[in-house]
């Protein structure tokens, strides 16, 4: 009894769930667990945590878990224990993560965000099958495809590079079909696999014509100044994308007393080159939509559809020990072996680092719109806690106030349902962009939604 109290005072959470009764919500919650982290579901407690004087029988236990399983495909088969409390009893299911997902109901299939449950959308369960399978969205075999739709000389090109970085050692006698072949980029002369499409073929876009980069640079926010749409495979999209944000971009020169000035950019070029590898190697492919590279007069974002990796929160993207969760795995080993990617699931800390050093805030990372951003600004723009170089004391005050300031949105949302974001904004005295931050993390986590017309619409809490 004691035990079933200390977890309902810990309240609704990614791996807990209250039930008042037995319905098709709880099997999706269960669904829901057994597709994430796994969790408990508690039935007979109501949303504020309170028991609400339910009274089951062994029968009734019994008839809960096959109904859970019948309903469920692979099935899932709870633990069940029914627990007396002073109110009433409490029925406690307790769902494991399922090690083959993703697990469906009635046809569809529902994950945790936060402290709700989602239905998945079709690129979602896709990826999570495949990350269940060992395998990755680029080893797809693109039908229609035969050895002669790959350029053998780029694989020739491959491997001197791939040499030359000391990543790989191929002589200059191996045969680059049997390089693809031991690489598992191809099965067969008719198995074509996406990566060796996007990396090697003669024509990278053909059926993906969504594999692209579409790079602007736009004053006010609306006018359009330069525009490119940037194809080509992948490794070659990399280099002319950074050439692309140069020439858009300000520089100085900075006279050291060396032979050669010092060149100056609004952004550092290594932080920019690690946000456009990691859109281009890691972004849904599967995704109709571009990657899209959009230059401000106050700030540049890079954003790739797809929102992060299987399981991944934007909280463990910026722990410099984050375990490396690729999507795309053969694209990565490729980008790997050329140099492109200097150590696996290092990145956004190099981003960290390199924009430190040049004095700049630390750039925004958000799951947005479908997809994956990076939001660099310039220091002058940036009304929020800055964090010099060397700065970490700053870097936890900053990290400690976004966090308050995302739970402060949320009481807002909380206590004034329907409440639009120019309120927010007022209420809290914060940046537009800020708010805007907060509320698409709230979103993604499951925690708010908007309802309602775009004029006369507003957020609300989940429940």
């Amino acid at each position: 009894m004691n035990r079933i109290a200390d977890i309902i005072k810990q309240g609704e959470s990614e791996v807990l769930e209250f039930k008042g009764a037995f319905g098709k919500e709880v099997i999706e919650t269960a669904v829901a667990f057994a597709n994430t982290r796994g969790g408990m579901i508690l039935i007979g407690v109501n949303d504020q945590g309170l028991v609400v004087g339910q009274s089951f029988g062994k029968e009734v236990l019994r008839d809960y878990v096959n109904r859970i399983a019948v309903a469920t495909e692979p099935s899932v088969i709870p633990d069940a224990e029914r627990i007396l409390m002073p109110e009433g009893e409490v029925l406690l299911l307790s769902v494991p993560e399922f090690p083959l997902k993703p697990i469906a109901t009635r046809g569809r299939c529902y994950r945790r965000a936060g402290s709700t449950t989602r239905q998945m959308t079709p690129s979602e369960i896709a990826e999570m099958h495949m990350h269940s399978t060992g395998s990755s969205m680029d080893a797809v075999v693109v039908q229609g495809k035969s050895k002669g739709d790959i350029n053998l000389e780029g694989v020739l090109g491959y491997m001197h590079q791939a040499t030359a970085q000391g990543r790989r050692s191929f002589s200059g006698k191996e045969d680059p079909w049997q390089v693809l072949m031991k690489l598992e980029l191809v099965k067969s002369e008719h198995e074509i696999t996406r990566a060796a499409i996007l990396l090697f073929g003669e024509n990278p876009q053909s059926p993906l014509t969504q594999a692209v980069v579409h790079a602007g640079r736009l004053r006010e926010k609306v006018h359009i100044m330069d525009n490119r749409i940037i194809d080509g495979s992948l490794i070659a999209q990399v280099e002319e994308t950074v050439e692309f944000i140069k020439k858009n971009m300000h520089v100085r020169f900075e006279m050291t007393g060396a032979p050669q000035r010092k060149e100056i950019w609004d952004y550092p070029l290594a932080a920019l080159r690690e946000a456009v590898v990691n859109a281009i190697c890691h972004r849904d492919y599967g995704d109709t939509a571009d990657i899209q590279i959009k230059i401000f007069e106050d700030a540049l974002q890079v954003w790739s559809p797809g929102f992060l990796p299987y399981n991944m929160k934007v909280r463990e993207l910026l722990d410099p020990e984050h375990a490396s969760k690729p999507r795309n795995k053969l694209i990565a080993q490729i980008f790997y072996d050329v140099g492109l990617i200097e150590r696996y699931g290092s990145g956004i800390h190099r981003i960290l680092e390199f924009c430190r050093e040049a004095g700049l805030p630390e750039p925004m990372f958000e799951n947005f719109s479908g997809g994956f951003r990076i939001k660099f600004m310039l220091p002058e723009q940036n009304g929020e806690l800055q964090q010099s170089s060397g700065g970490a004391l700053n870097g936890a005050l900053n990290g400690a106030l976004n966090g308050a300031l995302n739970g402060d949105v949320l009481r807002i949302i909380d206590e004034l349902p329907g409440i639009q974001r120019k309120m927010i904004v007022e209420k809290l005295k914060i940046p537009e962009r800020s708010v805007d931050r907060y509320i698409a993390e709230l979103i993604y986590e499951g925690k708010i939604e908007r309802r309602g017309s775009k004029k006369t619409g507003g957020y609300f809490a989940c429940t």
